[in-house]
């Protein structure tokens, strides 16, 4: 934050000299109008440190899901399209957690069947951030 502000305040003031300045209607004209009705959203990671300036870690985690994205075309049924969303953010949540996924995977493939859904609490247990999986989930 200590060298983005300075470089916000900056690029803010361009915008603003430069609004009246050009046609609203040219594509820099709506760039500039676009990035000023944006400013909040590019802006919150001043305010909350918690917030990453760049999206990159979600960038990073959506890549195999567009890599695969011509897969997609041989899903013909919304339930198939909804199995697929379903897998990859299983995938990339076990990711995220530190798990390995083809491990998390079998696990839960293992698990699931002989599992109450209903009950939450051993739901909670087969989580990929759950402290009771085996170790065999975790990367190593």
């Amino acid at each position: 934050m200590k060298w983005s502000k300075p470089i916000l305040d900056e690029f803010y003031s361009y915008l603003k000299y430069h609004m009246p300045r050009v046609l609203p209607k040219s594509v820099l004209g709506g760039a500039i109008r676009y990035c000023l009705n944006q400013w909040d959203k590019l802006t919150a990671f001043l305010l909350d440190g918690r917030l990453e300036i760049d999206n990159n870690i979600s960038g990073k985690s959506i890549k195999p899901f567009m890599i695969g994205r011509k897969n997609w075309l041989f899903n013909n049924t919304p339930k198939g399209v909804r199995t697929r969303a379903t897998i990859y953010s299983i995938v990339e949540t076990a990711k995220e957690n530190g798990s390995n996924p083809f491990e998390y995977l079998k696990y839960l493939f293992e698990k699931l069947p002989n599992m109450d859904i209903e009950d939450k609490e051993a739901l909670d247990e087969i989580l990929p951030w759950s402290p009771t999986l085996p170790v065999c989930c975790r990367v190593k």
